[in-house]
């Protein structure tokens, strides 16, 4: 499993409420850094202090606290890297082809 990680406290707590585990305080952390990897359905994921992570590397995470149904996980948790790069041109002149006959 390969792990990412997110320091946004903001997407944190969104996550968070999503999830509805309130076994995790964040304000029991100076940095938060949500750790997390999907497998199968399932989003496996832990809490780590953002200074501790630094200093043992993302590469070397090999487990998890919680599991949680991707379902009931915020959008950005699922999303491949890749998909941000994707850009479909063709999709923007098909549309300007509808645009132009709902104008007529």
């Amino acid at each position: 499993m390969e792990f990412r990680q997110e320091n946004d406290r903001k997407k944190i707590r969104e996550f968070l409420d999503l999830v509805e585990n309130h076994k995790i305080e964040l304000r029991h952390f100076k940095s938060p850094v949500l750790v997390w990897a999907n497998f199968d359905g399932v989003c496996h994921y832990s809490f780590w202090e953002e200074e501790t992570l630094n200093r043992f590397g993302l590469a070397n995470v090999d487990g998890w606290d919680f599991e949680e149904d991707m379902l009931f996980c915020p959008d950005w948790v699922s999303e491949d890297e890749d998909d941000d790069d994707f850009d479909d041109d063709e999709d923007d002149e098909d549309l300007s082809v509808f645009c132009e006959m709902i104008q007529k």
